[in-house]
Order: C-alpha cells, then structure tokens, then sequence
C-alpha cells in the first residue's frame, strides 16, 4: 500500500441517521483524509441530488422512474469511470446503489443488477458504512432535525424511516462491498465518523496499492 491517504467510503441510512454531518466530518478528519490547516475542496458527493427534475425534493439516482433507469444506470456508470480515473483520491459518498437497489425493489418491485458497478468499486477498495439507529430514538432525532429541516414533512411517519432501515440492511449484508453497520443512537457525527476512522485503519480501508 502508498502511504497516501485515499479512503473511498459510501454512507447508507436512512433519514434521521445524520449520515450527510457523519459525511462532512469524515471529509476533514485528520486520520482519514489527513491534518489540514485550511478548506479546500474535496468532493462529498450524492446520489440523493434530485437533478432529474426542474423542482426541489423531486426524482434521482434513487427514486427514479422505471422509464429513467437508463440514465440513473448511465450516471453510476460515468460516476464509477470518474472514481478510476481519479483512484488516488478521497471519495465520501452520501448514499448512493444501494439505496436505489432497496428503494427501486421497495417501490417497482424492480431488482437492479449492481454487479457489474460492485466490482468496479471493490476495484478501488470502496467500502459502506450503514448508519443505523434504534427504533426508538428516531422521535429525537426527528426533534433536532426539524430545527433546521426545509421540508419538515417528511418526517412525519417515522415507520417509514424503520421500514427502510430493515430493507437497507439486506441489502448491505448481500453486497460484495465490506461493510461497517454503526448504531450512532448515541453518538454525534463527529464521534461516529472516530468510530468510522478506527474501521477504516484496522482494515486497511485507507489506502490504494
């Protein structure tokens, strides 16, 4: 392995579980992208962008439409050619197959073959962390949430938030990724993306041969 630091994580959850602030601050901890003394710009990326539609909180690379899985399959794959020209960099990525793999199955009944972007990102040595909580602190973290939520309806049945949680595990679990599942009901982002760091270390998740 070099001894430069190139860690390439995917964050799956699903909402409530602060996964885009565990994002951002593995994005700037000095044990998995290094020390830094300023911002600059290293890329914490998503497959929630809605960028199929002209409107916020609309369609992506999750929650397509049977008709748009071309494109959706389209951009993993430009995402994927990106990620292996470029293989000598830090990648955090907020959701991105597997998501769709489970929401996609969930809501069309449509099972998407990932295979093929699977081993692309073993390649690379991508690996999930699936952020989970217990069913019951979901109501708390709905209450910070909405402090600062533009779309506060969304949180309004937390069943659906459990749901998803079960049918993401299923999914990670059959993935050929290696896989990290993390119970953050009691920790912060910062402490969880800690927790993240020492997998990251002691497997080797930190480095490109």
């Amino acid at each position: 392995m070099g001894g430069k630091l190139v860690p390439k994580v995917i964050l799956e959850g699903t909402r409530l579980t602060f996964k885009t602030d565990t994002a951002f601050a593995l994005n700037e901890h000095p044990r998995v992208v290094g020390p830094r003394k300023y911002r600059y710009h290293s890329p914490v990326i998503s497959a929630e962008w809605c960028g199929f539609t002209n409107y916020p909180w609309g369609r992506g690379l999750i929650n397509f439409r049977p008709d748009e899985a071309f494109k959706a399959m389209e951009a993993y794959a430009t995402w994927a050619r990106l990620f292996e020209l470029q293989r000598y960099y830090s990648w955090i990525i907020d959701r991105f197959h597997l998501s769709a793999k489970a929401y996609q199955h969930h809501e069309h009944g449509i099972d998407y073959d990932f295979s093929e972007l699977e081993a692309r990102l073993h390649a690379l040595n991508f690996r999930v962390v699936l952020l989970t909580r217990r069913p019951e602190t979901f109501e708390t973290a709905r209450t910070e949430r909405l402090k600062v939520s533009g779309n506060p309806a969304q949180y309004d049945d937390l069943s659906l938030f459990i749901e998803e949680q079960e049918r993401l595990r299923d999914v990670v679990r059959a993935s050929r990724l290696e896989h990290l599942e993390l119970d953050v009901s009691a920790l912060t982002p910062d402490v969880a993306a800690d927790r993240i760091a020492d997998w990251l270390e002691s497997t080797g998740g930190l480095y490109l041969d």
